[in-house]
């Protein structure tokens, strides 16, 4: 009694505050009646963390969702990737971009955001993960991170928790087509709709009936946005970034970053996040830094160069590795339509193919020679870890020159920012053009797409997102979104 009369007195004083409250908290559906019709099944096209978290809330609300996936299940997915980079055997629907789990999967599996988050769906989205295997320390770290061979198996237990609830998971599942019908705009709020979807049509030639489509088919789905496009759904070309993956050792920057303390085991590997505004109006930044990690081939079209970057749980490799890329935007750069984006990125990944050796070997120079303007022979100390291999040359022909010439400005500043990051040994691999997508497939207040009805773009691909985390949250918006639409039409 004492100690309850102490509390209420501090509380009243503002000495203590009651935590608030965490949890997340369900959209009301307790007095839904659905439909028991196989055709009021919502489905979720993609499932990387934006698809999982849709389908996995969509499973827990009792709405037996049907994902599908047009690349592979996980492991069979690592496996293949894995053959890439060996054997240069590219499988354009298993790789780095598409399967089970999506690209972040081959990423330093980065748990946080700068989003704002009112709702605490960021803590749902840990609390599933801690549920599924991770460490509970990433509900604590201010940074969280996991690494690619834990979320391989956090994956599979997410899956096998949606299928648990009543939900459904087909792979290698392709859509090719979106069946739509006309809806006459009627004025609410939100309702910009000309047609309503009620079907998709699979590469297999089957036809699955749903007017509840979540579209979360990430930002490398190049011939899904061209489908799309081409049925009418609304879309816009957005910003994006693109540039090189640039390596120094991990000791190098863990002393730059910790001095005399680098080394310690309780510090771990140093990361860093730079940015130079240009004289050229543009500007550099760091981007996907990964700390102990690796430089990975990305590819997920044929004759074509991709890179990304990816860590371990321990971070323990010899170099680090960061995305130096630049913005652009489609006024500027690649004017010409909604998926003129994927037009320039695609033709920048063709030269880098090309400068690499027609062989899948990325395109590589030290940032000595590239600082000097000269083509690189042979690479230094600083030993790339892209495979299958890499190609000493002149990335100037990698990417249009005022992203050069903005490389040849910021490079320096950020070697007097952080010791040795400028050093001519460090290595530049090409190309990065996959920071996000290139398109933005506009939604409304409600989360449907501004002229499809039913149809809840999602995520990285539909534009709204940027890394785990906040696809992840996005899935669960667009969740809530569905299921609400599911009641009031079933009312």
């Amino acid at each position: 009694e004492l100690e309850t009369q102490l509390l209420e007195k501090f509380v009243r004083r503002s000495f203590c505050r009651t935590s608030p409250d965490t949890s997340y908290q369900f959209v009301g559906l307790a007095d839904a009646d659905f439909p028991n019709s196989e055709q009021q099944r919502p489905l979720v096209i993609g499932f990387g963390p934006c698809g999982i978290l849709a389908a996995l809330l969509l499973a827990q609300m009792g709405l037996r969702p049907i994902v599908l996936e047009r690349g592979l299940e996980v492991r069979q997915r690592t496996q293949d990737t894995w053959k890439f980079w060996r054997k240069r055997e590219l499988n354009t629907e298993s790789n780095v971009q598409f399967g089970e789990g999506g690209a972040g999967t081959f990423s330093d599996g980065k748990l946080y955001s700068q989003i704002k988050d009112k709702r605490y769906l960021g803590r749902k989205v840990l609390t599933e993960f801690v549920k599924a295997g991770a460490s509970a320390e990433i509900l604590m770290l201010s940074k969280p991170h996991i690494g690619t061979f834990k979320l391989v198996k956090i994956v599979e237990n997410m899956r096998a928790e949606i299928t648990r609830l009543g939900g459904e998971i087909r792979f290698g599942q392709r859509v090719e087509a979106l069946l739509c019908e006309p809806l006459p705009v009627d004025g609410n709020d939100g309702d910009h709709s000309r047609q309503r979807v009620s079907a998709i049509t699979l590469a297999s030639g089957e036809t699955l009936h749903s007017r509840h489509i979540v579209l979360a088919i990430g930002h490398s789905a190049r011939d899904t946005f061209q489908m799309l496009f081409e049925s009418g759904v609304y879309m816009e070309a957005k910003p994006f970034s693109i540039g090189f993956r640039i390596e120094h050792p991990q000791s190098v920057i863990d002393r730059a970053r910790f001095g005399k303390y680098a080394g310690n085991p309780i510090l771990g590997a140093a990361d860093y996040k730079l940015v130079h505004h240009c004289k050229n109006g543009r500007s550099v930044y760091s981007f996907c830094m990964c700390p102990g990690g690796r430089v990975v081939a990305a590819a997920s079209e044929e004759g074509r160069v991709v890179t990304n970057g990816m860590s371990q749980y321990s971070r323990a490799e010899f170099n680090a590795n960061s995305g130096l890329v630049v913005g652009i935007d489609p006024q500027r750069d690649y004017p010409g339509g909604p998926l003129a984006g994927i037009d320039f990125q695609r033709h920048w990944e063709s030269q880098a193919f090309l400068a690499g050796g027609s062989s899948y070997w990325a395109p590589g120079q030290t940032v000595g020679d590239f600082l000097a303007g000269r083509p690189s022979t042979s690479l230094g100390s600083v030993e790339p870890s892209y495979k299958p291999g890499v190609t000493p040359t002149d990335l100037a022909s990698c990417l249009p020159p005022f992203v050069i010439d903005a490389f040849r400005e910021a490079l320096p500043v950020f070697g007097r920012q952080l010791a040795g990051y400028d050093h001519g040994d460090a290595v530049m691999t090409g190309v990065e053009t996959r920071t996000s997508s290139p398109v933005r497939i506009t939604r409304g207040k409600d989360f449907q797409s501004l002229n499809v009805a039913g149809l809840y773009p999602a995520g990285e691909g539909a534009g709204y997102a940027g890394g785990i985390l906040s696809a992840a949250i996005d899935g669960i918006k667009v969740a809530e979104a569905a299921a609400l639409a599911m009641v009031r039409a079933a009312q």
